[in-house]
C-alpha cells in the first residue's frame, strides 16, 4: 500500500524576509465629478460598505484576504489592526 505524506511548504529562503505592502480597503465611493469638486474640509463621503462589513486586503491589485478591523489595546492603544477571517485563493492560471 502506497502512503502519501503531506509536507509543509518550505518557508526558508532568500525571499521570506522581503517586506510586502498590503493595502486594506474599507470601501469605495462613486461621487459625481461635480460633487467631488465641491468637497471641502469636514465633508462626508459615503462608502459602499457598512462599519461591520469585512475589509479587503490587497497585495498590488490582487485580493488576498478579508478581515475585520479591530482597535489594539495596551502598548499600541488606539492603533488599527485587521483580524483575517478569510484567505482568498487565486484561481489557477490567473496572475
Amino acid at each position: 500500500m502506497d502512503e502519501t505524506h503531506a509536507t509543509k511548504p518550505d518557508f526558508s529562503g532568500p525571499f521570506t524576509s522581503v517586506p510586502v505592502e498590503i493595502t486594506v480597503s474599507v470601501g469605495r465611493a462613486r461621487p459625481l465629478v461635480r460633487d467631488l469638486i465641491g468637497l471641502g474640509e469636514n465633508a462626508i463621503l459615503t462608502l459602499d460598505k457598512r462599519v461591520e462589513d469585512p475589509v479587503e486586503l490587497f497585495v498590488g491589485d490582487q485580493l488576498v484576504a478579508r478581515g475585520h478591523l479591530e482597535e489594539l489595546e495596551g502598548d499600541q492603544d488606539g492603533r488599527l489592526a485587521v483580524r483575517v477571517i478569510e484567505i482568498v485563493t487565486v484561481p489557477d492560471g490567473k496572475k
